[in-house]
C-alpha cells in the first residue's frame, strides 16, 4: 500500500478542482471563448496531474503481490477514475461545461474510500484471460453509465431553468438541449455495448472457472435487469423517440440496478457478512 499521505491530497486536489469549476462555470459570469483558450489547457492539465495521481494509487491498492484485491471501496474508486477520464477525453470533443463542478466532488470523496477501508482480499483465479476481460469491460460499462447519469441530471436540470426563464452562466454555455440529448444516447449506447459484452465474458468466465454458465446470484439478477432496462430505453427511443422525462427516469433506473448489481452485493459480503 502506498503511503496513506497521498490519498488525501489526490482527494484535496479533485475538491480544489471542483471548488474552481464550481466558481468559474456555475457562479462567475461567462467570459468569451478567447479569453480561455490558454485556461483551458491548464484545466485539462490540473485534472491530468490528479488523474495519475490517483491512477497510482489505485494501482498500488488493486495489483500489489501480482493479483487483483477488488473490494467495495476500490470498485467505487476505480469507477470514479474512470468516469473523471472519459469525461476529460471527451471534453476535448464536446463542450460539456457544467460537468465538472458535479464530477470532482465525487471524485474526491471515492479517492478516499481505500484508504478508509481495510484492505480487500486478493480475489482467485485473476491469472485468467476471461476473468480480466471481463473486469476492465465492466469497469468501462459502469463509468459510462455513470456519465449518463450525470448527463441526464444535468439535462433535466437545464430543461427546468428554461421552463423557469433563469440561467445560470455554465448552462448558458452548453449546448442546445437536443445536442445534450443525442450525446446522451450516443453514451448510454457506447454503455449497452460494454454491458452486453460483459454479461458476455461473464458467461465465458463462469464456464472456465465453474463448467457451467452465468451463477445465479443477485449480481447476476440485477446485471440483468439492468440490460433490459437500458435496452427498452434504446428500443423507445429508436421505435418510438422517447426523450425528456422518459429519458431521466429510465437512465437513473438503469443505473441503480447497476450499482445494486456489484456495489451493492459486495456490500452485503463484505461489511455485513465480512466475507470476500
Amino acid at each position: 500500500m502506498p503511503d496513506s499521505v497521498f490519498y488525501p491530497i489526490t482527494s484535496l486536489m479533485y475538491a480544489a478542482l471542483a471548488v474552481y469549476f464550481w466558481r468559474t462555470r456555475w457562479t462567475a459570469v461567462a467570459r468569451p471563448a478567447a479569453q480561455r483558450t490558454g485556461t483551458k489547457a491548464l484545466e485539462h492539465l490540473a485534472v491530468l496531474v490528479a488523474l495519475l495521481l490517483h491512477a497510482t494509487l489505485l494501482y498500488e491498492s488493486m495489483f500489489a503481490g501480482g493479483g487483483v484485491r477488488l473490494g467495495v471501496s476500490n470498485a467505487v474508486s476505480a469507477i470514479a477514475w474512470l468516469t473523471v477520464v472519459i469525461y476529460w477525453l471527451g471534453n476535448v470533443f464536446y463542450s460539456t461545461e457544467g460537468l465538472q463542478a458535479m464530477v470532482m466532488p465525487i471524485a474526491a470523496g471515492c479517492a478516499l474510500l481505500p484508504a478508509l477501508s481495510a484492505p480487500a482480499r486478493m480475489l482467485p483465479n485473476t491469472e485468467l484471460v476471461a476473468f480480466k476481460a471481463h473486469l476492465l469491460i465492466s469497469m468501462l460499462a459502469y463509468s459510462l453509465f455513470t456519465i449518463a447519469s450525470l448527463h441526464v441530471l444535468l439535462m433535466a436540470l437545464l430543461e427546468r431553468r428554461l421552463h423557469v426563464g433563469e440561467l445560470p452562466a455554465a448552462l448558458q454555455k452548453l449546448p442546445p438541449l437536443l445536442t445534450m440529448e443525442k450525446l446522451l444516447f450516443r453514451i448510454i449506447t457506447a454503455g449497452f455495448v460494454l454491458l452486453t459484452l460483459t454479461l458476455a465474458s461473464g458467461i465465458v468466465f463462469s464456464e472456465e472457472l465453474f463448467g457451467t454458465a452465468m451463477r445465479f446470484s443477485h449480481k447476476t439478477v440485477f446485471g440483468i435487469l439492468s440490460w433490459l432496462i437500458f435496452a427498452a430505453l434504446l428500443g423507445g427511443r429508436w421505435f418510438y423517440g422517447w426523450r425528456g422525462r422518459i429519458a431521466v427516469r429510465w437512465t437513473l433506473t438503469g443505473f441503480l440496478m447497476l450499482v445494486l448489481a456489484y456495489v451493492g452485493s459486495r456490500f452485503v459480503l463484505e461489511v455485513i457478512l465480512g466475507r470476500a
